[in-house]
């Protein structure tokens, strides 16, 4: 099985003490997120867990621990993800200086292939229009230039929660031919810098030449395992995702970075007051069980909630 941590939430940046200790006891308990009295038991050992899959925008809690996650004897790596934008957009993030620090120290302790840079989403306001952002992602792509190989990157998908919450925003339309050529000098950048591109379901990229990649990679997961893996497409994602199957062990409105872009929150309101509800010690990222919890386990069954 692969464990995902998390799509939902940034676990490294506000539950690093939870995740230790649902590794310790060997699973974690992942509520359904359409049916809540579902419960499933995710394994998380060594014996049981073929790699974990970290997301996050700012791991710092980590770092200092990765001697004790690689005592564990599990197989793991990060999508880190550093944009351009600033506190307008990403309103709790550290500055752009120390996440950079962060993405290097982790690169020198585990190697480029195990940081893998996500450049995402791509919105286009009055102050990030297309040359602007290819003056961040050139920026970035230099700073992090030996430090990773590959880059994941997608236009934003305005989702309910997305159009909400940057509502009043001024984004602005670019036209499809504009949205191309972007792409095509954000690759030429990163090639320039030994820097892959890859997309994330975003078939629109395609016709700029940019391949369709995983995040939850199976071919990834081969190489820094030496072991040979093949994963099967993950249903549970869109259709245009290539991930394949994982079990994420997180949960929405749980994620206190307050992007306005994310898809993850309802809102930073309802992020706040169920982060009250978190306990360390619980086996839930959020809450306990109940009486009417029906607790399946998840096995080898792969994705899903």
């Amino acid at each position: 099985m692969i464990v995902s941590a998390s799509r939902r939430t940034d676990i490294p940046a506000f539950y690093g003490d939870w995740l230790f200790e649902r590794i310790r006891q060997g699973y974690a308990l992942v509520r359904n997120p359409f049916n809540s009295r579902l419960v499933y038991r995710v394994p998380i050992s060594a014996e049981r867990t073929r790699c974990i899959v970290f997301w996050t925008k700012n791991p710092g809690s980590l770092i200092g621990r990765i001697e004790e996650l690689e005592s564990f004897g599990i197989p793991f790596y990060f999508l880190f993800t550093i944009t351009g934008y600033g506190p307008e957009l990403e309103r709790n993030l550290p500055d752009k200086a120390e996440l950079l620090r962060s993405f290097l120290s982790l690169s020198r302790r585990l190697g480029p292939d195990r940081v893998v840079w996500r450049y995402d989403p791509i919105l286009f306001t009055s102050t990030y229009t297309p040359a602007e952002h290819l003056r961040l992602f050139g920026a970035l792509a230099q700073r992090l230039s030996g430090f990773t190989g590959r880059c994941i990157l997608s236009y934003l998908t305005m989702y309910n929660k997305c159009r909400r919450n940057l509502e009043g925003f001024d984004r602005i339309e670019v036209s499809p031919a504009a949205r191309r050529e972007t792409i095509e000098a954000l690759q030429e950048l990163a090639s320039g810098h030994g820097i892959e591109l890859s997309s994330c379901a975003c078939t629109e990229l395609a016709d700029s030449g940019v391949p369709a990649g995983k995040c939850v990679d199976d071919g990834l997961i081969s190489r820094i395992t030496a072991r040979t893996f093949s994963g099967r497409k993950d249903r549970s994602q869109r259709d245009s995702c290539l991930c394949v199957e994982s079990a994420d062990i997180g949960a929405y409105d749980t994620c206190l970075h307050h992007c306005l872009y994310c898809y993850a929150n309802s809102n930073y309101a309802a992020a706040q007051r169920r982060r009250r509800l978190h306990d360390p010690e619980s086996p839930l990222l959020i809450g306990k069980l109940g009486p009417q919890d029906r607790v399946m386990d998840r096995g080898n069954r792969g994705s899903g909630a």
